[in-house]
């Protein structure tokens, strides 16, 4: 029996090459994005983004979500001459340990992270806050939401703790 080499094959090097390449262009990655690029090449790359604002500096950030299903974000600032900053994840561990410095409100929140997956009410009537809850990979192992408290007087942000997402929980008692 004789053994044919792929490699031999007419166009198999054009094919494999562009298999290749296919393979590279998807692992395309935001974060990948050099500091002062071109806004519009990444977004033609990438998209548009799903939320932009204007910080409490005055510049433009701009954010590409997964949420309200996905537990990935990106997000960069835009300059004068239309260049993007550095893209970086912004769902982790980390970067929401920003909100343990000074005081948060929810229109800053939005504009560090993004809309929130899930929005809502918890307490008692006396002692009500609105929850926003991010998904994101805690540590960047666990499916986790980061569950954000306003205060309804000040609108600000009394408190955050992370806890497990009931989205990839699997039924315990599959007989009960």
């Amino acid at each position: 029996m004789t053994r044919t080499s792929f490699s031999t094959l007419p166009g198999s090097r054009l094919a494999a090459g562009l298999f290749l390449a296919s393979l590279l262009a998807g692992c395309a990655n935001l974060a990948d994005t050099p500091a002062g690029t071109p806004f519009d090449e990444v977004q033609a790359k990438f998209g548009s983004p799903d939320f932009s604002c204007t910080t409490q500096e005055g510049q433009k950030r701009v954010i590409w979500s997964m949420q309200p299903l996905g537990q990935y974000a990106w997000g960069t600032h835009v300059d004068d001459q239309g260049n993007v900053d550095e893209v970086v994840p912004i769902l982790t561990t980390e970067n929401f340990r920003k909100l343990d410095e000074g005081t948060w409100d929810a229109d800053q929140v939005r504009c560090e992270y993004g809309p929130p997956a899930e929005t809502g009410p918890v307490g008692l009537p006396s002692v009500r806050q609105e929850v926003w809850s991010y998904r994101f990979k805690e540590n960047g192992a666990w499916n986790s939401l980061m569950h954000v408290y306003f205060d309804p007087e000040t609108g600000e942000v009394t408190r955050h703790h992370a806890g497990p997402d009931p989205l990839y929980e699997r039924e315990r008692f599959l007989f009960w």
